[in-house]
């Protein structure tokens, strides 16, 4: 499958995503009268935003505390061997595990940060021994617990610079 080319986004486009990042629920005829379009235009905008993955997903917010995964894991994990068919496999384990909330290959002292959410210590134990302890191109991990989750979005910013 050929990537799709990226879409030049006018201020139209941006002002309906800042509506919709804030709530995928608004109707079209709500996104039109807040910036001026037609409910039609506002569709057809939407359709081809989608199209070209400018809109990944369109998704509810669950808390986790209220789903029993109270607790939110940062985790830096450093690889054994920097080959890249290693890199890829543990790029696709972390992708198919549930607790894996984000996934970033990184810059700096480790090569991937985690963000993982886990019923209580014990869980995070159990995913600690399956993902790291039985992965023998594993060559450490450090885990930061939070303790209070100040900011937690997936907004961009779209305000023209």
């Amino acid at each position: 499958m050929s990537p799709t080319p990226s879409l030049n986004l006018d201020s139209f486009d941006r002002n309906i995503l800042e509506i919709v990042q804030r709530s995928n629920r608004a109707t079209s005829d709500q996104i039109a009268e807040q910036v001026g379009l037609s409910p039609a235009a506002v569709q057809r905008r939407l359709k081809k935003m989608r199209e070209h993955k400018v809109i990944q997903a369109d998704i509810s917010v669950v808390d986790p505390r209220s789903a029993g995964r109270p607790m939110t894991f940062v985790v830096q994990v450093t690889l054994e061997r920097e080959r890249a068919d290693l890199m890829d496999a543990f790029k696709k384990e972390m992708k198919l595990h549930p607790a894996v909330q984000q996934c970033y290959y990184v810059t700096g002292s480790s090569d991937f940060i985690l963000i993982i959410t886990g019923k209580d210590m014990e869980d995070y134990d159990r995913f600690t021994r399956e993902a790291f302890f039985d992965n023998t191109n594993i060559r450490g991990f450090q885990t930061n617990v939070v303790m209070d989750a100040v900011k937690v979005g997936l907004s961009v910013p779209l305000a023209e610079e």
